[in-house]
């Protein structure tokens, strides 16, 4: 079956992160106008590629894996902190958006070369 190759399987994985983070946040009770200016703000990180391909894949990798957000998120939970809760919410579900079309973690040998695909 197509669907449990490996490619399909991971752009599935980031749609239910998106979902769960989006429905997450609904039950947070944050301004949705704050989750659409900040949504793409990890991608901000592509700046790094004007220093170079290893550069941009480190920079790009910093800000969209889920360890940060999670345990950014997981520390601002225990501290109380509502506001770094949502945002590490939106974090996640940009970085869910972005699997779910295809997007990966980078290589430092083209910035088309991902975990999900190599070009």
């Amino acid at each position: 079956m197509k669907f449990l190759a490996p490619r399909p399987l991971l752009h599935a994985e980031g749609l239910a992160v998106l979902v769960g983070a989006c429905l997450l946040y609904r039950r947070l009770d944050a301004s949705w106008l704050m989750f659409a200016v900040l949504f793409f703000a990890p991608d901000i990180s592509m700046i790094g590629y004007a220093a170079g391909l290893r550069a941009g894949a480190t920079c790009y990798n910093f800000l969209h894996t889920y360890v940060l957000p999670v345990a950014i998120g997981a520390a601002a939970y225990l501290e109380g902190s509502h506001i770094a809760v949502c945002v590490c919410v939106i974090w996640a579900a940009h970085i869910g958006f972005d699997r779910m079309l295809g997007y990966g973690l980078k290589y430092e040998t083209a910035f088309k070369d991902t975990h999900i695909a190599r070009s």
